[in-house]
């Protein structure tokens, strides 16, 4: 509970007995100080001294400060809510608020409060409020988003098995609940952090036109099963990077092509990017259009908004969080209706041209049937939900329980790449690392890629200075999984592949 004693200043008083030469030192010495109390020797208030009647004065430095000071200020105990205070003890006395006040504890002096400070206290104190109730909503969707993840790998798994076709479908459907709940959960939670400032941007040299490739790769099966055409344009030069966050720009498109989809019956949605030079940088702009209904501008001003109470929820908090990624990104967002039907989504953005070559991305992910894996982690449900994404993308694995045994089976040298967790007895992920890449011959190259849920930008640098390859965050995302073993592994490949060439 709120109370007044937590939401002043204490300064240190003044005694009855001071003079005008001491009440001036004394506010020298305490530069904020706007108000100043009086006390006798008891510590008990007798009156207070304002800033700006005290400089106004013009007294000798022998003077008294009671010739100066309020003989009558407001008292008030420090056991008192803020709200009783403002309810009761201003009702009669609304100068006091911008004049000052004492607050004491028993009788005895315990701080001073005006306006200014009773607001920064109680603004400081939200915001400390609202950080605590983030920081514990945000750790415990984490969790809950881990335990879905987990669910849903192994539903996915025995959705693959060859079960009745009635069983197969009961899977199936508890597969697309699992699916659309962590979605849900998901974006509510990255709403909060992004609106938090919880979620660090990453900008970095990004191909423009491969941003618009890879969307249309995510959304043209899910637009052919809707039975909409989806058109992709990328509208600048082919090799034109900018420095930008291009996650986030993807969660950005993604959560407005997810609704474009759901609000066309019929017809195409269009998504195009382009990008044209500007004196301080790369202008960008992204629209996606629509071909459903032209929403009445009460709607459409609401489109942003997470309880919009007319979107289904999904969709409406991907939108909300496009807005807050549009914000923390320096961007702006809007929508407007089409001149026909449906309606634009336009995101624009100033962003820093690449000045680095950046490479396109590569097509194809791997068929990793020949890679053998090391699952390296002291939780048995983590390690399950890792040899399941192995077994879903056809390769083969081994499990250590700690670092210790990590580093035991890694001297045998027979592992294509290694699935180390961080946090572990015995031996942690980054002391595995190390020890891995002492070891001698191909035993000491072996990819390493760490899975953790720790994965803030100074944990990667660590971990890549460590020793280890790459980062895949926990709950582990098929998807980005699959990424990292295509880069890892056909990357390493690939150099081999030239280094051999060279040699020859």
């Amino acid at each position: 509970m709120d109370r007044l004693d937590r939401l002043i200043d204490r300064h240190a008083p003044l005694s009855l007995d001071a003079d005008v030469a001491a009440a001036s030192r004394a506010f020298e010495d305490q530069p904020t100080a706007q108000v100043l109390a009086v006390v006798d020797a008891d510590c008990r208030p007798v009156g207070l001294l304002r800033r700006q009647a005290f400089e106004a004065a013009v007294l000798s430095g022998t003077a008294p400060v009671a010739s100066v000071m309020d003989l009558a200020p407001l008292v008030v105990d420090g056991g008192m809510r803020p709200s009783r205070f403002r309810d009761e003890m201003l009702a009669g006395n609304r100068q006091a608020l911008a004049a000052g006040f004492i607050v004491t504890e028993d009788g005895l002096y315990l701080g001073v409060g005006t306006a200014v400070n009773l607001l920064a206290a109680h603004g400081e104190r939200s915001r400390a409020l609202r950080d605590a109730t983030v920081a514990t909503t945000q750790v415990l969707a984490a969790e809950v988003l881990r335990q879905l993840g987990d669910a849903q790998t192994f539903v996915d798994a025995l959705v693959r098995q060859p079960l009745p076709a009635d069983s197969k479908s009961c899977a199936q459907a508890l597969a697309d609940s699992f699916a659309d709940l962590h979605r849900l959960l998901h974006r509510a939670s990255a709403i909060q952090a992004t609106e938090a400032g919880l979620v660090p941007l990453n900008p970095r040299p990004t191909l423009l036109r491969a941003v618009i490739d890879a969307l249309d790769a995510r959304w043209s099966a899910r637009a052919a099963t809707a039975g909409v055409t989806l058109l992709t344009a990328y509208d600048g030069a082919p090799d034109l990077a900018a420095e930008i966050d291009a996650d986030r720009l993807a969660d950005l498109l993604d959560g407005l092509v997810e609704r474009g989809l759901s609000a066309t019956r019929r017809g195409a949605v269009e998504v195009t990017l382009s990008a044209r030079p500007a004196l301080e940088g790369l202008a960008l702009e992204a629209r996606v259009r629509d071909a459903g209904e032209t929403p009445d501008p009460a709607r459409l001003a609401r489109i942003f908004q997470a309880l919009d109470g007319e979107q289904p929820l999904a969709i409406a908090f991907g939108m909300a969080h496009a807005a807050s990624l549009a914000g923390a990104m320096n961007g702006l967002i809007r929508a407007e209706a089409n001149a026909g039907s449906g309606t634009s989504v336009v995101f624009s953005l100033l962003a820093p041209e690449a000045v680095e070559a950046v490479a396109a991305p590569a097509p194809g992910m791997i068929a990793a049937s020949a890679a053998h894996i090391l699952i390296v982690d002291d939780n048995a449900t983590n390690r399950m939900v890792a040899e399941a994404l192995c077994e879903m993308f056809d390769c083969t694995s081994e499990q250590a329980e700690d670092g210790v045994e990590a580093v035991e089976m890694a001297t045998i040298g027979r592992y294509d790449l290694i699935l180390m967790d961080i946090k572990m007895p015995r031996m942690d992920g980054v002391a595995a690392t190390r020890a891995i890449r002492a070891l001698a011959g191909p035993a000491g190259l072996v990819p390493i890629v760490a899975l953790t849920a720790n994965a803030d930008p100074s944990d990667v640098r660590d971990y890549i200075a460590a020793g280890m390859n790459d980062v895949v965050e926990k709950p582990i995302k098929a998807e980005r999984l699959l990424t990292v073993f295509d880069k890892v592994l056909n990357g390493d490949r690939q150099a081999a592949a030239e280094q051999s060439s060279t040699a020859a």
